[in-house]
């Protein structure tokens, strides 16, 4: 370790117990623990991307410079010494700001390693979901983060962590060289939330939402204001998420998708292509999540009524999942079943986002082998393109070994489509692990 790369270490503790102590001092332990991560990635430096390191220390900068212009301004208001005060603080922001030019420099690709397009997404996906969170808990009629509940005051650590995780799925979806991280982030999301749930009717109201239960079933995301005549958020925000990822939101952020996956995976190793008549199935089940709410609220059925057809729905689809995705292979659930897949499928064809096969295909096979939506068979190869039921899951592309397959957006070439994805999906991925509760 050269002489630079010593001083960069112990120039990132010194900025970061500075900063912790005045927080600490004006705030709470809450506020000061974030302003400690980097002092942890000094010693760990895989923990934290450099480009993030960087933007911090120059936030502290800004941070210093704004207390010293302040409380120098305010002794000389009352005619106090002021001189001393503004060299110190003025010292502390300048250590900022060299700290920031030696990790932009050698010593900081020594120490933390050359920047690269993986750091980019990392950066790009923490300052998206701690942005999102911070606007989301200001603005929310209430408490979002359930950290922030048991301990009133500390959202904004919960803010980082979570922009911390963001980091950590964003590193896990690039690395992923067997297509099976994706499954294992959604398994651990759909967990969080059915947990919470479950607290939730133990009697622990906390980890609910609003207290107004409906039944975590897709399909209600559409019958269920079709028949209420109201409470459209659910709509909305999946509309917002598939303008931002197309019908990745079913293979990254439905709680029930995650359940189809396991089960998939538990059957054979190649998938089984569903029957011809399976996409008639899944209109037909489309047609009767829209048409059959309207009569029964048009018919002024009480909602015990509806919610009763609405748990068979749902019981329905558990035995899909466990019968027949298992024994397939394929999620039979999510594309032959669930009406909000063909909705999100449909749409998912109007946006740009696309996985796109390249001309030299050889139609081995191969990615066929890891495709668990029936979006790669035999006839789709031969077509050049994914079938319809496609959920940008991703899991085909390291199968491929030509390198045929790839993210595609107009005007990005492929790696950078790849990265400009997996941060937005990774960033909408936490923020709902962060906030999605009932």
């Amino acid at each position: 370790m050269t002489s630079m790369t010593f001083l960069t270490r112990i120039l990132i503790v010194l900025c970061s117990l500075t900063t912790a102590a005045h927080f600490l001092r004006f705030g709470t332990l809450w506020e000061a623990a974030p302003a400690l991560f980097p002092a942890v990635a000094a010693f760990f430096p895989r923990l934290l991307p450099r480009p993030l390191l960087i933007l911090a220390a120059l936030g502290g900068a800004l941070l210093w410079a704004n207390q010293g212009v302040e409380l120098a301004s305010w002794r000389m208001n009352f005619g106090l010494p002021w001189m001393r005060l503004a060299l110190i603080l003025g010292a502390v922001c300048l250590a900022h700001l060299g700290l920031a030019a030696l990790m932009a420099g050698r010593a900081g690709k020594e120490l933390f390693g050359p920047m690269g397009g993986t750091d980019a997404v990392k950066t790009a996906t923490a300052l998206l979901v701690g942005g999102t969170l911070v606007l989301a808990q200001n603005k929310a009629p209430m408490t979002l983060l359930l950290g922030d509940r048991f301990f009133p005051g500390s959202g904004i650590f919960w803010i980082c962590l979570f922009a911390f995780h963001g980091t950590l799925v964003a590193g896990w979806l690039l690395s992923d060289r067997k297509g099976r991280t994706r499954g294992r982030i959604w398994t651990l999301f759909s967990a969080v939330f059915f947990a919470q749930l479950l607290l939730g009717l133990a009697g622990w109201s906390i980890f609910l939402m609003t207290g107004k239960l409906h039944l975590p079933v897709p399909a209600l995301i559409l019958a269920g204001p079709l028949f209420r005549g109201e409470g459209f958020f659910m709509p909305i925000l999946l509309g917002v998420s598939l303008l931002l990822v197309g019908p990745a939101w079913c293979s990254h952020l439905c709680y029930i998708g995650a359940w189809d996956d396991r089960m998939a995976r538990l059957g054979p190793a190649r998938p089984v292509p569903l029957p011809s008549w399976a996409p008639r199935l899944r209109a037909g089940l489309l047609a009767a999540t829209v048409i059959m709410p309207l009569v029964l609220r048009a018919l002024d059925i009480s909602w015990p009524w509806a919610l009763g057809l609405a748990a068979v729905f749902g019981l329905a689809g558990v035995m899909v999942m466990a019968l027949a995705s298992r024994g397939s292979g394929t999620m039979v659930h999510c594309t032959a079943y669930c009406p909000i897949g063909l909705v999100n499928n449909l749409i998912g064809r109007m946006l740009p986002w696309r996985v796109s096969i390249g001309s030299g295909c050889t139609q081995c096979g191969a990615c066929a082998r890891a495709c668990r939506y029936n979006a790669l068979t035999a006839i789709d190869l031969a077509k050049g393109r994914p079938g319809l039921t496609c959920s940008l899951c991703g899991d085909c592309l390291p199968r491929c070994p030509h390198g045929h397959l790839g993210y595609s957006f107009p005007g990005l070439t492929r790696a950078r489509a790849r990265q400009v994805f997996v941060t937005l999906v990774a960033s909408l991925h936490v923020v709902f692990l962060a906030v999605a509760r009932i």
